[in-house]
């Protein structure tokens, strides 16, 4: 059993090990990260992470592994399950608490009713990544070179969302394995992008290392180890079973493979019997299932798993099972099955499984490989149902598409299925579509008869495809083709009316939306009625009745439909249109009832959830509640590979710049390799533009802010805001040459229900033109300061510095004071440290001091007056009995109100000012 003692050391693996260890310590200290660890099939990857393993317990990680298998590829989430499956205690119990989870688990919670299989995914993914931020966790998957495409794609969703939780993840996967086409190979190229992954390759191991390792396997002739070193080429696995056959007597000659077979040939008939049986059922197998294969007793098939795992081909798995030592020994096992042997063994493992209730995908698998075709399309329908239940979109399609590759060769194959062939097809797109893959959904939906339901998820997932004409052809026929006053014309009414809004035939849109709408009330297709609802909100909207498109999306936004992604859709429009209106109160009541509706249903992540979570950040901005808008920005990590985490963390640098936040620079240099993207380079450069400028360059500014300008549509609504960035850049080089080009194209992107917010923009715009061409006009900046205030704090604080600029330049002191005194409370209270510093300066030039010293507290004067002798807030809070959190709120404020972003520039404002 030297097998067994070479698990004692990791020989040779010290620097690979401690790039793991590193990874596991960022994790402790809350700085996620993704360790995916390849190299070929023996060299020790499995060695290399129990060590890992043992480690983390040590350290009060939560241990969690997991092993793919290959026909995993038909079993979704397998090694996931497999992982939830070990957990115990608190663990599970809080796997218990989340039911998307649970279903995973044998005996967990109920499939529950059929539902869209990418919601469900959707459901699975936010409830994972909220299971494993809760503690420091390490989560192991094995052999990734058989994974399902469900955990593939759960696998890069973790990688990008996990940032500041403890959780170090850990992958293995075989290098030998990946040929060219491997579906694993783009997923690797994609994570070993991420900034958070560290990718550690296994080559063999040296001369030296692997005679250590042998040593440890008990071997002290050197003659035999110096033969087995190099015949093993560096390879522990093979070095370990050349070590064992000449222990048992075998010969060395041959492969792998054929070392592997020879140490098996020494087995017993029954036992040989058992481990083919063994080989069939996976790289793990139930006790009673493999003695009911093996057709053994009980005392035969004692005998024949003792002599097996005595030898170290078979392990303990569990409480009663068994697993192979090594995949290897599995797949050399299987591959000398003869054809008739391998046939049988499936048949009678599907049988088995079959009268135990088995899992659909295997025995779709077994039934398949036992060239039993009725069975398997029956197995593999149910299958598809599971993985649509699970969440599994990709699953769900594979298991669909080969049920429709049997069903022409398959008598009664409506009975023995319960659908019939179109429906099956139906479902199949749905699956295609759920998975990402529109043109697969629409190829398979061209294949159909039509009909109104055929045609109008035809029309809906090309319109998503951007095949605009195609879809509005679709959507027809689909109305043509549906029956008089059903909820199949309400659908294709509502879909149809989506298609034209953007087209020439835009005319067309709000009648369609109204007769779909008449026809989904008097039919009850609830879904269909909030879609065309939803369609009319945005007819009014681009009409210019914001009014009404608010009045019109609320009707519908609160009221359950029975369709959460439709629902999410509705929540997220309503709370839009009213933050473009500046209903700032309106909208955080509606945006966190859209954002509640997702957690409680494990959509926080969806499409809609993440749409919601922007929103509610810009309202927070907005209103100038910057104490949960950072919260929120808090989520949106720096550390981005790719552009969806480029887009999140774009959000943050609004709250960032804004406050003077020191890490602005350093989120900037993560999002500059992704400035290509027009979204990420409107948000992200536009805020770089705004932080050049408070740190007086405005050359860098204009830089950026025409970059913007060349990257995005002419006719996007934010083309105002960059204009009238770089307006400001402009006014402060004291340049005019391009400032009219400015405002034409800020003009030009204006439209009808571009808000109060665009409105706003477009009237700074016209303020900074002029203040570029040398005047400071009062009446402007007024304007501007009317359209934003009281919804748009910020913008409203700092249009008064400008607007008290132009009121002292026109000769208006009083005024100027008034406006100025306002921003400056303003800015103190957000914590608008730029601005602050900004009013502040011009309070100087204008020779504001009394005022100055007006906006402080008597309060905020005693702490000044003690900041100024250079006293912590311990002692400040002593002196003025007070606790010293009120003290750090005080200074805050006084930092805030004074303009500047130091304790010392404080102090040394008050005695230049003679505020002591």
């Amino acid at each position: 059993m030297g097998w067994r003692r070479a698990h004692s050391a990791l020989i040779g693996r010290s620097t690979e090990f401690g790039r793991l260890v590193g990874v596991l310590g960022a994790a402790a200290e809350g700085l996620a990260g993704v360790a995916l660890v390849g190299g070929d099939a023996g060299i020790g990857k499995t060695r290399l992470v129990t060590e890992l393993v043992e480690q983390a317990r040590q350290e009060g990680f939560a241990v969690l592994v997991g092993q793919c298998a290959e026909l995993g590829d038909a079993l979704p989430y397998l090694p996931l399950a497999d992982a939830l499956r070990g957990a115990g205690g608190e663990l599970r119990a809080e796997i218990d608490a989340r039911p998307v989870l649970g279903r995973l688990l044998p005996g967990g919670a109920d499939l529950g009713p059929e539902a869209t299989s990418g919601l469900t995914q959707q459901q699975l993914f936010g409830s994972m990544l909220g299971f494993l931020a809760a503690r420091p966790v390490l989560l192991v998957l094995e052999d990734l070179h058989w994974a399902d495409r469900s955990t593939r794609d759960l696998l890069v969703f973790l990688s990008r969302m996990l940032q500041t939780e403890r959780v170090c993840l850990v992958g293995t996967y075989r290098t030998d394995d990946l040929h060219r086409r491997h579906p694993l190979r783009r997923v690797l190229a994609e994570l070993k992008r991420l900034p958070s992954v560290t990718s550690v390759e296994l080559g063999p191991l040296d001369r030296d290392d692997m005679t250590g390792y042998l040593a440890a396997l008990g071997g002290a002739d050197a003659r035999t180890v110096d033969e087995v070193v190099d015949r093993a080429e560096g390879n522990p696995f093979y070095a370990e079973e050349l070590f064992e056959a000449v222990s048992e007597g075998c010969s060395m000659t041959g492969d792998l493979a054929g070392l592997l077979l020879s140490r098996t040939e020494v087995l017993s008939d029954a036992a040989q019997r058992v481990l083919r049986g063994a080989a069939v059922a996976g790289r793990r197998v139930d006790h009673d299932l493999l003695q009911d294969a093996s057709g053994l007793d009980d005392l035969a098939f004692d005998e024949a798993m003792r002599e097996i795992v005595s030898r170290g081909l078979l392990r303990l798995d569990g409480e009663y099972g068994y697993a192979f030592r090594h995949a290897l020994l599995q797949e050399v096992v299987y591959t000398d099955l003869l054809p008739g042997e391998r046939t049988r063994l499936h048949s009678e493992f599907a049988r088995l499984l079959t009268a135990r209730d088995g899992a659909a995908a295997e025995l779709a698998y077994h039934y398949l490989a036992g060239h039993d075709l009725a069975e398997g399309l029956a197995a593999s329908v149910e299958a598809g149902r599971r993985a649509e239940r699970l969440g599994a979109p990709a699953e769900a399609h594979r298991h669909y598409d080969q049920a429709l590759g049997l069903w022409d060769r398959v008598p009664d194959a409506v009975l023995l299925t319960g659908t019939d062939r179109v429906r099956l097809a139906l479902r199949t797109a749905a699956a295609a579509a759920d998975m990402g893959d529109n043109h697969r959904a629409v190829a398979q939906l061209r294949a159909l008869p039509p009909s109104a339901e055929v045609c109008e998820r035809l029309a809906y997932y090309l319109y998503d495809s951007d095949d605009v004409q195609a879809a509005i052809v679709a959507a027809e026929a689909a109305v043509a083709a549906a029956a008089p006053a059903s909820a199949a014309l309400a659908r294709a009414l509502a879909t149809l009316s989506r298609t034209l809004t953007w087209s020439p035939r835009s005319a067309e849109v709000r009648p369609l939306a109204e007769r779909a709408l008449e026809v989904a009330g008097a039919t009850g297709a609830s879904d269909a009625e909030k879609g065309a609802v939803i369609v009319l909100a945005s007819c009014a909207e681009q009409e210019g009745d914001t009014a009404l498109a608010e009045e019109l999306s609320g009707s519908v936004a609160f009221r359950d439909s029975g369709d959460l992604a439709m629902d999410l859709r509705a929540l997220f429009h309503h709370a839009r249109l009213q933050y473009e209106r500046g209903s700032m109160a309106d909208a955080t009541v509606t945006a966190e009832h859209g954002i509640r509706l997702a957690e409680e249903n494990g959509l926080s992540w969806s499409t809609y959830g993440t749409d919601l979570r922007f929103l509610q950040f810009l309202i927070y901005y907005m209103a100038g509640d910057w104490t949960r808008a950072a919260e929120v920005a808090a989520r949106f990590g720096a550390r981005v590979g790719r552009i969806p985490e480029a887009v999140l963390s774009s959000f943050a640098l609004f709250i960032e710049v804004s406050t003077g936040a020191p890490n602005v620079e350093e989120r900037l240099a993560w999002l500059r390799p992704f400035w290509s993207d027009s979204l990420v380079a409107y948000m992200s450069r536009g805020m770089a533009a705004e932080h050049a400028l408070w740190r007086q360059d405005p050359a860098l500014a204009l830089e950026h802010a025409t970059a913007v300008l060349e990257a995005v549509d002419p006719t996007d609504a934010g083309v105002i805001r960059i204009s009238a960035v770089a307006l400001w850049a402009l006014a402060d080089l004291g340049r005019t040459d391009g400032a009219d080009e400015l405002l034409a194209r800020a003009r030009g992107a204006v439209r009808a229900g571009i808000g109060a917010e665009g409105e706003g923009w477009m009237a700074r715009a016209e303020a900074e033109w002029r203040r570029a061409h040398g005047h400071a006009d009062v009446e402007a900046w007024r304007r501007v300061v009317e359209v934003f205030d009281p919804a748009f704090v910020y913008e409203a604080a700092r249009s008064r510095w400008r607007l008290a600029e132009a009121l002292l330049a026109s000769g208006d002191r009083s005024s100027a004071l008034a406006e100025w005194r306002r921003a400056v409370e303003a800015a103190g209270s957000l914590g608008a440290r730029p601005l602050g510093e900004a009013l502040a300066e011009l309070g100087r030039r204008a020779r504001f001091t009394s005022a100055q010293q007006g906006l402080l507290t008597g309060r905020e004067q005693e702490v000044l007056a003690l900041v100024a002798q250079g006293l912590p807030n311990r002692e400040i809070g002593e002196r003025l009995f007070i606790a010293q959190k009120t003290v750090s709120v005080h200074v805050s404020n006084i930092l805030g109100k004074l303009g500047v972003s130091s304790r010392t520039q404080a102090a040394a404002l008050a005695r230049e000012e003679g505020l002591l």
